[in-house]
């Protein structure tokens, strides 16, 4: 575990995993609450997707001005500012509870308003890893917390079933209000430098927020391998979503007696996969490129596909095995890529921009293969969509190798 060993003694990143941690396990409670007090309170399938879209929607509204702001403010101050305001809003649900008034309106509010800080407080948090590690260390660290928020989104639920046993849904929000406050312990331990013209002004007065991403965008236009990156990011999302959220589990459904107890079992299988994939990638590489996110791309199409042709259970934990080795290969990659060839001035615009593009592609995906799912037998979507995956990435895969030559596969560091 020589690998581990410098980033474990490293206490800026182990507040920093932590902070993560307890705020992925808030996330995670809470996104059920509002799932599951949507279905009591109106008893709609349909308002219940309401919710889900409500929860959605503020990424695709604020996405690319949360990453201006977390770019041209104090990164920590805009942490703990909103972390502390989340804390009476989430509250005001269970005071709300408690006299008998909650209804169905009160949740789209506080979710909307939730998610809508969340658009500022994500790139802002994400921004701050490459302030505290070095590059050497960057692999690890990365490894480490999606290790740590993969594993929480895991156990949120197990964690959660004694709340829904006791029928005490309501303390969800409680204690998601703890983990804000836990959180805000975390991140007042943390300490950097952030090297930034802009830091402590909102917005330069001879700029604004479209002008910032507007500039943003025209630097993207220069960048090759970032260009790439983003490109084919949105196409393997948009072929994976409908396909891995929905389509498996109504497969399983469809095909087997047991479909949801079978859907845990290999999410489970899925979820002990890519922590140990996580685990294992910082001994193979400490610099991730371009041509590794590709080829963890194809791995993850080619899950996709076997999942296509899965008759017997055998195959589908096959199927589930192969992406769970490739998903993990291609959004480390990812991630490295953005912290290492993006300055970081614009660190927060870049996970921003990121996000906008896997929540746009998400509802995409969603929409078009959930309307196509009442033409086309499933298994057949599965192979296409594998296919494509694999197709895809293929050919940027080939476009990469001269790309080489010119340099534009390597990575250059911004501090």
């Amino acid at each position: 575990m020589t690998v581990y060993r410098s980033v474990l003694k490293n206490r800026m990143i182990l507040y920093y995993l932590a902070g993560a941690g307890i705020s992925q396990l808030g996330n995670v409670i809470t996104g059920l609450a509002f799932l599951f007090l949507s279905y009591e309170l109106t008893q709609s399938s349909i308002l219940t997707t309401v919710m889900a879209i409500t929860q959605a929607t503020p990424y695709l509204l604020f996405g690319l001005a949360g990453g201006v702001i977390a770019d041209s403010v104090n990164k920590k101050r805009l942490l703990l500012l909103i972390d502390i305001i989340r804390v009476p809003i989430i509250l005001s649900l269970v005071f709300i509870y408690q006299i008998n008034l909650l209804g169905f309106w009160h949740l789209i509010v506080v979710s909307f308003i939730i998610q809508s800080l969340g658009c500022f407080y994500n790139p802002a948090y994400r921004a701050v890893l490459p302030l505290i590690t070095s590059i050497e260390d960057r692999t690890v660290a990365n490894s480490l917390f999606d290790i740590v928020t993969r594993g929480v989104q895991m156990l949120g639920p197990i964690f959660s079933i004694g709340l829904l046993n006791s029928g005490q849904i309501i303390h969800f929000f409680t204690i998601d209000a703890l983990t804000y406050l836990v959180s805000v312990f975390f991140i007042l331990k943390l300490h950097w430098n952030e090297n930034n013209d802009t830091t402590d002004n909102l917005l330069n007065t001879t700029d604004s927020i479209f002008s910032s991403i507007k500039d943003f965008l025209n630097w993207i236009k220069g960048e090759y391998t970032i260009r790439t990156l983003l490109f084919v990011t949105f196409l393997i999302v948009f072929f994976n979503t409908w396909v891995w959220q929905v389509g498996l589990l109504l497969q399983l459904i469809e095909t087997k007696n047991n479909g949801e107890q079978l859907y845990s079992l290999l999410m489970g299988w899925y979820g002990a996969g890519v922590i140990t994939v996580n685990i294992v990638i910082p001994f193979l590489w400490k610099k991730l490129t371009l041509t590794i996110y590709l080829i963890g791309s194809i791995v993850w199409g080619v899950g996709i596909l076997v999942l296509g042709f899965a008759t017997h259970l055998s195959t589908y934990f096959i199927g589930i095995l192969i992406a769970a080795i490739g998903l993990p290969i291609s959004g480390l990659a990812r991630v490295y890529l953005i912290q290492t060839l993006i300055p970081i001035n614009k660190l927060g615009r870049a996970f921003s921009f990121n996000a906008v593009l896997l929540y746009g592609s998400n509802v995409l995906s969603l929409s078009l293969f959930g309307a196509l799912s009442s033409l086309v037998e499933i298994r057949y979507i599965f192979v296409f969509c594998g296919s494509m995956m694999v197709i895809g990435s293929f050919v940027y895969l080939f476009r990469v190798f001269p790309s080489k030559k010119t340099g534009r596969d390597s990575v250059e560091t911004f501090k």
